[in-house]
């Protein structure tokens, strides 16, 4: 497994109901990632569809199974670039809808995200929550988890990731106008409190009223920010991402003498609060 990879953020403009020019542009900027030897290239939430659906029935016809044509598509470029891709889409499972990310690699399809937290906004409204358990791929170039942009706003989120080992967690995101303090606040703070590189990839351009951050971020394990986009404009940034660093937990400061370890030093037997769906029950 690689101790060392290049992430690209790709931060696009998803025109919503274009799947076909979503997935070209996607598939040009991976292709301009993987020229700059980026290794993990992570797309916004939506990427494919668009977010600002005012029922399911609008966004239905923009669904795709997974694995299915888009990330087939995607898997062929992946192999032919010996690239790992993760991108938000709509999936459709059944009678189920999802806001759903894939992740793909010269192997193919590894798995898929389906976001666990839904606010009440845009697609949000009108999809299925996720409800299985975070996943950590295992992959040659590091051991990958992904949460989906509300997500990062439960701490206990990034932290399972983090219990079953990932070294990075993607985001793709869809941040808009009201979350700001988001790329600069929560991002490092996950990264640090996790020992991890978190990765958060947003969009920009404007859809039905709402005008999206940019600003997408990658912090490091230590929490500075290593990467970050503008707010406005399409743009890909990258990070080298020096992963020994997130599998070293344990911190020496001053051997024998400050030591810390965010993931030994916990107290689980103490969190049965954090599971209980009424506060204070």
């Amino acid at each position: 497994m690689a101790s060392r990879v290049k992430i690209a953020a790709c931060q696009m403009d998803p025109r919503i109901f274009d799947k076909e020019h979503n997935l070209r542009r996607a598939q040009t900027m991976i292709t301009e990632a993987a020229s700059a030897d980026a290794r993990l290239i992570i797309l916004p939430e939506a990427a494919l569809t668009g977010y600002c659906f005012t029922s399911l029935d609008e966004a239905k016809p923009l669904a795709e199974t997974i694995p299915g044509p888009a990330t087939q598509a995607l898997a062929a470029l992946c192999e032919e670039l010996n690239v790992y891709v993760i991108i938000g889409m709509i999936e459709v499972d059944g009678a189920d809808y999802y806001n759903a990310a894939a992740f793909m690699g010269p192997e193919g399809l590894i798995g898929r995200y389906r976001k666990t937290h839904l606010p009440y906004l845009g697609l949000d409204r009108f999809v299925t929550p996720g409800r299985e358990p975070f996943q950590v791929y295992d992959t040659p170039i590091g051991r990958i988890g992904i949460n989906i942009c509300y997500d990062a706003n439960f701490p206990e989120a990034a932290r399972s990731l983090a219990l079953a080992g990932a070294d990075i967690i993607a985001l793709p995101t869809n941040w808009p106008q009201g979350r700001e303090k988001i790329p600069g606040l929560v991002v490092p703070v996950r990264a640090f409190e996790n020992r991890v590189y978190f990765a958060a990839v947003d969009r920009v351009g404007e859809e039905r009223g709402f005008r999206f951050l940019g600003r997408s971020t990658i912090a490091a394990p230590t929490g500075d920010v290593v990467a970050q986009a503008g707010p406005r404009d399409e743009e890909i940034v990258y990070a080298e991402a020096n992963l020994e660093l997130a599998r070293r937990k344990h911190i020496v400061i001053k051997p024998g003498e400050f030591e810390i370890d965010p993931i030994a030093d916990r107290r689980p037997e103490l969190y049965g609060g954090l599971v209980e769906k009424e506060a204070g029950s």
